[in-house]
C-alpha cells in the first residue's frame, strides 16, 4: 500500500524549517512515483518461454530427404554429447532474453493456460555446386525461423526469419564430407560471423511477446517473371524454389530492418494455413499460422548488367540492377504501398578475372532493394535513394502510411 504524506505549513515556522519541509515534500512525491513504477513493473511480469530446440518444417516423413546435411549435423552433435538444444540453451543463458524468462524444458509449462515455446525451425537447406572454368563454386544456404508458438492452442504467436549463406571455391568437385564441413560452419559461424545458432539466440534475446496480439504481416504472393528466373542459378531455377527464396528475402529484410515479426511464407509447406513441425525429440506439432492483417505481394521482375566505365589498369566497372514490384495491402480495403522499385550496385571487375559470378552481384542488388525499402518502412534509411528507386509519384505518402502500419505490428 502507498501512503501519502500531508505536510501543513505554519506561517510562523522559520524559513530554514520551511525549506526543509519543502524538501520532504519533494522526497515524498518521488517516493510515490517510484512506488507506482515498481507496482507497474511487477504487473508486467516477463513471459515464460520454454526452449523447444531445433525443429524442421514440413511433413515429418520428408525431413531426412530435405534436410540431409542438417540432420547429419544434428546427429553428430548428439554423438559428441553437445546436442543442438543444449548449445542453444547455453547461448541463451549467456545472453538472457530482455523481455522473456527462459524455461529450459517444455514439461515445466504443463498445466498452464498458455505455454509458449521457442524453436529454431529450419525451412530450407540449399546446397549447390557449379563449375566455372577450372573452379568449382560451392554454395550452402540454410534459412529458418526463430518461432514462438503456444503448444496448448497450437498457434504460432511470433516468428522472425534467420538465415546464413556460405560460399566457397574449390579446385575440384566438392565431396559430401566437404559439403558437410561447410554446413557445420553455417550453423556454428565463420570468420567472426555468427552462425544460425547464435543468430537464433540473438533474435530471442531481443524478441517481445506482447500482452495483446498485434496485427500480422505476411508475404502471401510471390511472382518471378521468366526473365528473372533465367538469371537465377541452377539451384533456384524451379519456380516454387525461386518464389520461396524471394519471399524469404522480403520477410527477413522487413523483420530485421523494420523491426517486426513476419508470419512465415506458407506456400509449399503449409496446407490450410496449418504448418507441420517436428522437433529434435521426435514430437510433431501441427501449428496454426495466424491470418495476416496485412498482405505483401512481390514480383521479381528482372535483372540487368550495364557497363559503366573503364577503370585504370584495365578493370571494368559495371552496374548490376534488380527490378521488383511490391504491394502491401488489406485486400479489398486499403493499399499502403504499391510501387515498382529498382536498385543498382556498382562493381569493379579486374581484367585478370576471366570468370565472373554475376548472380553474386545480382543478389546484392535485389537484397539491397528490399533492405533499403524495409529501412524506410521502419523510419530510417536513404530518402534520396527512394526518390530514384520508386516509380510511384506519391511514394512519400505511401511510405508514411506504411510506417503507421509497421507500428501496428510491433
Amino acid at each position: 500500500m502507498i501512503q501519502t504524506i500531508n505536510l501543513q505549513v505554519n506561517s510562523r515556522i522559520p524559513l530554514r524549517h520551511l525549506r526543509h519541509l519543502r524538501h520532504l515534500r519533494r522526497c515524498a512525491a518521488l517516493l510515490i512515483v517510484w512506488a507506482a513504477s515498481a507496482q507497474c513493473a511487477s504487473a508486467q511480469q516477463a513471459v515464460d518461454v520454454a526452449l523447444a530446440g531445433l525443429a524442421y518444417s514440413g511433413s515429418a516423413n520428408t525431413v531426412e530427404g530435405r534436410f540431409q546435411y542438417s540432420r547429419r549435423y544434428e546427429k553428430e552433435q548428439e554423438a559428441a554429447k553437445t546436442p543442438v538444444g543444449q548449445q542453444l540453451l547455453a547461448m541463451m543463458t549467456a545472453t538472457p532474453p530482455r523481455h522473456l524468462r527462459l524455461v529450459p524444458q517444455l514439461d515445466e509449462l504443463k498445466g498452464r493456460s498458455q505455454a509458449l515455446a521457442a524453436a529454431l525451425v529450419i525451412g530450407s537447406e540449399t546446397v549447390s555446386a557449379e563449375q566455372i572454368g577450372s573452379a568449382h563454386k560451392l554454395t550452402v544456404l540454410i534459412r529458418g525461423q526463430a518461432m514462438f508458438f503456444d503448444f496448448k492452442s497450437m498457434n504460432v504467436v511470433r516468428s522472425y526469419p534467420v538465415s546464413f549463406a556460405y560460399i566457397d571455391a574449390l579446385d575440384h568437385a566438392p565431396q559430401p564430407d566437404e559439403i558437410f564441413a561447410r554446413v557445420k560452419l553455417v550453423y556454428q559461424g565463420v570468420d567472426g560471423k555468427p552462425g544460425l545458432l547464435a543468430r537464433f539466440a540473438s533474435t530471442v534475446a531481443q524478441a517481445e511477446i506482447p500482452a495483446q496480439v498485434p496485427r500480422y504481416l505476411q508475404v502471401t504472393s510471390v511472382k518471378v517473371t521468366p526473365e528473372a528466373l533465367d538469371t537465377l542459378p541452377a539451384y533456384l531455377k524451379s519456380e516454387p524454389t525461386a518464389q520461396t527464396w524471394a519471399a524469404d528475402l522480403v520477410g527477413e529484410a522487413i523483420s530485421t530492418r523494420a523491426g517486426v515479426p513476419i508470419v512465415p511464407y506458407a506456400k509449399g509447406y503449409a496446407i490450410g494455413n496449418v504448418m507441420s513441425m517436428r522437433i529434435s525429440d521426435g514430437t510433431v506439432f501441427e501449428l496454426q499460422l495466424p491470418k495476416p492483417d496485412y498482405e505483401i505481394a512481390v514480383e521479381l521482375s528482372g535483372f540487368k548488367k550495364v557497363k559503366f566505365s573503364e577503370v585504370q589498369g584495365g578493370a571494368t566497372s559495371f552496374v548490376y540492377g534488380a527490378f521488383a514490384q511490391m504491394r502491401i495491402e488489406v485486400p479489398g480495403v486499403k493499399t499502403y504501398l504499391n510501387t515498382a522499385l529498382k536498385n543498382g550496385e556498382s562493381r569493379v571487375i579486374p581484367a585478370s578475372q576471366q570468370d565472373v559470378d554475376d548472380f553474386r552481384h545480382y543478389y546484392d542488388a535485389v537484397n539491397g532493394l528490399f533492405v533499403k525499402t524495409a529501412q524506410l518502412m521502419g523510419g530510417k534509411g536513404d530518402e534520396k535513394w527512394l526518390k530514384t528507386a520508386a516509380a510511384a509519384k506519391d511514394i512519400d505518402q505511401q511510405i508514411s502510411l506504411t510506417r503507421e502500419l509497421i507500428q501496428q505490428c510491433k
